[in-house]
């Protein structure tokens, strides 16, 4: 049987926020007795800091499950969140039920924090290698600032030109 893009979307959202060390303790990966950050995988030494994953060994990284399980598993986003979905099949059926009420909730955009940009210009450039003057631009037309984790937030705008918030089962504008 094949999945519909629908039931593809709705699988995405759930093993989504899988936590990055549930995965790892339920794959036998080891737990460094020193740093209870650090895990001991075949891809190398891992770090993660809630959702988010380095592994020191290749210096690659990334944030969520499906990334996470990516990197993990060397495959492919659709094949990443089927074996989430395969692998955590109590996760998702809890999940599954309180969905609805989660996607129904007010999202609201991080406060902006400008004494945080210049960390993020420097990111973007220097580690991201995105150029200068696409960063600025951004900046001037204010679809790019920094928030107080100094996070770049990249704005998304709708055909009216205003910020879309949420893509669920239609775009939530603000």
């Amino acid at each position: 049987m094949v999945d519909s893009f629908e039931d593809i979307g709705n699988k995405t959202k759930i093993v989504r926020n899988i936590g990055l060390k549930v995965v790892l303790e339920r794959t036998g990966y080891i737990k460094d007795k020193l740093n209870k950050a650090k895990w001991h995988t075949p891809e190398g030494v891992i770090s993660v800091t809630c959702q988010k994953f380095i592994n020191w060994t290749k210096g690659t990284g990334g944030g969520g499950a499906i990334d996470h399980a990516m990197h993990l598993t060397r495959c492919d986003f659709k094949t990443a969140v089927f074996w989430l979905s395969d692998n955590f099949p109590d996760y998702c059926l809890q999940t599954s039920k309180g969905l609805t009420s989660i996607s129904n909730q007010a999202f609201s955009l991080p406060k902006r924090n400008d004494s945080r940009l210049q960390q993020i210009i420097k990111y973007l450039r220097d580690d991201r290698c995105i150029p200068t003057s696409l960063i600025d631009f951004l900046v001037r037309s204010g679809k790019l600032y920094a928030d107080n984790r100094a996070n770049a937030v990249f704005l998304l705008l709708g055909k009216e030109k205003k910020v879309v918030v949420g893509l669920n089962s239609g775009e939530q504008l603000i």
